[in-house]
């Protein structure tokens, strides 16, 4: 599918097929293609939980206060965002620059020393927002391939995050933006047109504010 038909098409679906599973190439492809997400100085802040087995769905149901679809879906997505991801990454992702000519190796501690600047200590708000900034633009592009895959998906914030924290053993120090239900639209359903949205002459600035 075209990516511009996907970014058109795609909508959060509230009704999955039940008992319908994503083949494991294709889960391990979606999660693939969403790995190619941009992100701050290539740091990567993301980590993703796969909840696909009935049982641990159904807590996870209850963490995301009954939501049907949690259990409907094929499988949902914790998506986890890691501020420690500058001291686990930046290591690699400065010796892959310096391997592919995109920078010296006398610029490394230059660049390390610019990361640590611009996003903090671990514990900073700074860096939090710097994990979640990067991890949501993860799941949106997950969201996009898993169309392209042929693949509904729905973005959902309905959770008690230290619930799905306990649950799913994810450490105190990562945060939660968001779960991802992906999974097929059950038969026979037929999709209301889609809701409001404003135009853009009511968000849309020139130069300044």
């Amino acid at each position: 599918m075209d990516v511009i038909q996907a970014i058109k098409e795609r909508r959060s679906i509230n009704f999955f097929e039940t008992g319908k599973e994503i083949p494991d190439d294709k889960l391990k492809e979606l999660l693939e293609i969403a790995n190619l997400s941009p992100s701050s100085f290539n740091l990567q802040p993301w980590k993703v939980v796969v909840v696909k087995d009935l049982e641990r769905k159904k807590i996870l149901k209850q963490c995301a206060f009954n939501q049907p679809k949690v259990d409907e879906a094929s499988v949902v997505l914790i998506m986890v965002a890691d501020p420690n991801a500058m001291e686990e990454n930046i290591d690699r992702m400065l010796d892959s620059w310096q391997a592919l000519g995109y920078m010296k190796p006398e610029m490394r501690e230059t660049y390390k020393g610019m990361a640590n600047n611009l996003y903090g200590p671990a514990d900073s708000l700074k860096r939090k927002v710097f994990a979640l900034k990067n991890t949501s633009l993860f799941a949106m592009n997950l969201m996009i391939a898993a169309k392209g895959l042929g693949l509904e998906t729905h973005p959902m914030d309905g959770f008690d995050e230290e619930c799905v924290k306990k649950e799913f053993n994810i450490p105190a120090d990562k945060i939660i933006p968001m779960l991802v239900a992906v999974g097929y639209l059950r038969t026979g359903i037929t999709l209301l047109p889609r809701a409001f949205r404003r135009n853009i002459n009511e968000f849309v600035k020139f130069e300044k504010y």
